[in-house]
C-alpha cells in the first residue's frame, strides 16, 4: 500500500471512530413506565419524574422514548406491562408500589428497574437491603419505621376516646400484610383495638363498609393500587358511614378523605428522575442504594371533618403542611 493511500484510509478511520462514538452517546433511549392507576390520577407524580428528566437532560421524543402503560387499579395488569417492555427491551423500567415493582422483577434479572416509591422494600422482597439493593432493582422507599406510630398517634388525635379503627387492604397486595401489621403493633401499644378488612376487588366495598358499621371508630386506608384507584369512592362510603379515615398519599385527602400523613411522593418522582438519569449513565442499580423520604406532609380535609363533626385543635392545624377547606 503507497504512503498517500495509507494516510487517507487512517484519516477515513479516524474520522469515522468519533462519529461511532457520538452516535453510540447520542442514540434514544427507551424508558418502561408503568403506572398503577391510571394517566389522570397520577398525572402530579409523572409530571415531576418528567421535569427533572428534562431537567437532567433527557427529553421525551428527541434524546429518550418514555413508553407509558397504565394498570387502572387492576393487579392482572401488572404482569401484562411487565412483559411487554421485556418484548420491547427497553433501557429501564419505572414503576412504583410493591405489587409492579415485583412483577417487573419477576418479569427480568437484566432490565434496570426503579420504583418511584415501595413500602417495604426488603420485608416483601424486592431488594436484598437498602444499602447494598444487589440484582437490577433500586429506588425509594416510602415507609421509615416510625411513620405507621405517627399515623396512629394523628388519628387518635383526631378522633376523641379512639378505642378500635379498621384497616382497609387489599389482600393481593404483599405489601399490605406488611403495614398491616406495623399499624397493629403501633395501636396496641397505645391500648388501640385494629379490625383487618380486606378486599381483593372494588365489587367488594359496599359490602365491606356495611360490615364496618358500628364495629370501629375509624378506619385506616392502605396506599395500594386497588384502593388509590377506587379512593374517591371509599371516601364518600366512609362518609356516609360517619367514619374518619386516616390515609398514607394527600390524593385521598383531596378526594375527600379526612387526613394523610406520608412521604411527599411528586418529591419522590424526582428522585427517581435522579436514579434513572445515574442508570443511563451506566451505573449499575445494584450500587445504587435504595433511598429513604426525606419529606413529610401532614394534610388535613376541614370539610370532611366538619361533616364527621370533628373539631380540629389548632395545635393539629399549625402542624399541618397543608389544609383543604
Amino acid at each position: 500500500m503507497e504512503r498517500r493511500e495509507f494516510i487517507a484510509l487512517l484519516g477515513g478511520a479516524a474520522v469515522a471512530w468519533p462519529l461511532a462514538v457520538y452516535a453510540q452517546q447520542s442514540a434514544k433511549r427507551t424508558i418502561g413506565f408503568m403506572g398503577s392507576g391510571t394517566a389522570g390520577a397520577q398525572s402530579e407524580w409523572t409530571a415531576a419524574f418528567v421535569q427533572r428528566l428534562r431537567e437532567l437532560g433527557w427529553r421525551d421524543g428527541d434524546n429518550v422514548t418514555i413508553e407509558y402503560r397504565w394498570a387502572g387499579g387492576r393487579n392482572e395488569r401488572f404482569a401484562e406491562i411487565a412483559a411487554e417492555f421485556v418484548r420491547l427491551k427497553v433501557d429501564v423500567i419505572v414503576t412504583h408500589n410493591t405489587p409492579p415493582v415485583l412483577a417487573a422483577k419477576q418479569a427480568t434479572s437484566v432490565i434496570p428497574i426503579v420504583f418511584a416509591t415501595a413500602g417495604d422494600p426488603v420485608g416483601s422482597g424486592v431488594v436484598a437491603s437498602l444499602a447494598r439493593p444487589g440484582g437490577n432493582i433500586t429506588g425509594l422507599s416510602s415507609e421509615t419505621p416510625d411513620t405507621a406510630g405517627k399515623k396512629v398517634g394523628l388519628l387518635r388525635e383526631l378522633v376523641p376516646g379512639l378505642s378500635r379503627f379498621a384497616i382497609l387492604a387489599d389482600v393481593g397486595n404483599p405489601y399490605a400484610a406488611l403495614d398491616e401489621r406495623k399499624i397493629g403493633e403501633a395501636a396496641r401499644s397505645l391500648g388501640i383495638e385494629v379490625a383487618p378488612f380486606e378486599i381483593r376487588q372494588a365489587g367488594e366495598l359496599d359490602a365491606t363498609f356495611e360490615a364496618m358499621k358500628g364495629r370501629v371508630q375509624a378506619l385506616f386506608v392502605l396506599a395500594v393500587p386497588l384502593l388509590f384507584a377506587n379512593r374517591i369512592r371509599i371516601n364518600t362510603l366512609a362518609l356516609a358511614a360517619q367514619l374518619p379515615t386516616m390515609h398514607g398519599v394527600r390524593e385521598y385527602v383531596e378526594a375527600g378523605g379526612l387526613m394523610s400523613y406520608g412521604p411527599n411522593w411528586p418529591a419522590m418522582w424526582r428522585r427517581a428522575a435522579d436514579l434513572v438519569d445515574k442508570i443511563l449513565h451506566g451505573a449499575k442499580p445494584a450500587d445504587i442504594p435504595v433511598e429513604q423520604p426525606n419529606k413529610f406532609d401532614l394534610v388535613i380535609n376541614l370539610t370532611t371533618a366538619k361533616a364527621l363533626r370533628l373539631e380540629v385543635s389548632s395545635s393539629l392545624l399549625a402542624r399541618a403542611d397543608e389544609v383543604i377547606e
